[in-house]
């Protein structure tokens, strides 16, 4: 049986939550933290997304607010009962002079699952980011299932990136060639934004391993990766957020 589910979080300015709703699958709690953000964690409550599951999180950043929000766990998707993909939407508003910082653990594309994954993110023009997304395509000494993903975002109601990646048996030919995965199994991406890159404007380079840092045509840089496995990934993205934004 497929199920529906939406978590909520809501960040004021002052360091309060006054929504954090959890539903499902989706538990999210206020967790303890040394720095200047307030900290919620993603905990998976049971086993989604399956093939048919309807999941969503929804994040608002009110203006002034810093939030930093984790997962407990990485997030496989599964196949289910149902025929249909599973589909897992991340909407997430971003206030004046706030800062986020999204840092989920991985996301697991297990053989014979399909998922279809949106991102979407609306910055006011002085909010700050740093979102982290990586994909693990398949589980150890398993094909990878069908995954989706596609990263949204607007900064001022202009639109600073929109991509979307396709990887395993249901997406188009070439995805697992030289020109793009080269059959490496780990894949990931960082992107920064930061008014503070309009005066001083990243340089493009490239960083240890298969990844490259790259300006883009606002205050934000992207960092692309293609690892053999999870812990390269995570080491080459961790770099990255030490170069573009330290804690």
């Amino acid at each position: 049986m497929s199920l529906s589910a939406t978590a909520r979080i809501v960040a004021d300015a002052d360091g309060g939550l006054p929504i954090l709703e959890s539903d499902g699958p989706l538990a999210v709690r206020r967790t303890r933290t040394t720095g200047p953000y307030t900290r919620v964690t993603v905990v998976g409550a049971m086993s989604a997304p399956l093939g048919g599951d309807r999941l969503a999180i929804e994040t608002d950043v009110r203006d002034g607010a810093r939030l930093l929000v984790d997962s407990a766990a990485a997030t496989v998707a599964l196949p289910g009962r149902a025929a249909e993909p599973a589909a897992y939407d991340i909407r997430i508003t971003v206030g004046d002079d706030a800062v986020l910082r999204w840092l989920p653990e991985q996301l697991v594309s297990a053989y014979g699952s399909d998922l279809r994954m949106r991102t979407t993110v609306e910055l006011a023009p002085t909010a700050r980011l740093v979102l982290r997304e990586e994909q693990i395509l398949g589980r150890h000494g398993e094909e990878p299932g069908t995954l989706v993903t596609r990263l949204t975002v607007r900064r001022a109601g202009r639109p600073l990136l929109d991509q979307e990646l396709a990887y395993g048996p249901g997406a188009g030919g070439g995805w697992d060639s030289g020109a793009v995965l080269a059959r490496h199994r780990a894949t990931g991406q960082l992107l920064v934004v930061d008014p503070e890159f309009e005066d001083k404007p990243v340089e493009p380079r490239a960083l240890a391993g298969n990844a490259v840092l790259a300006p883009l045509a606002g205050p934000a840089a992207l960092v692309t990766v293609v690892a053999d496995d999870a812990l390269r990934l995570r080491r080459t993205l961790d770099e990255a957020l030490g170069i573009l934004a330290p804690p």
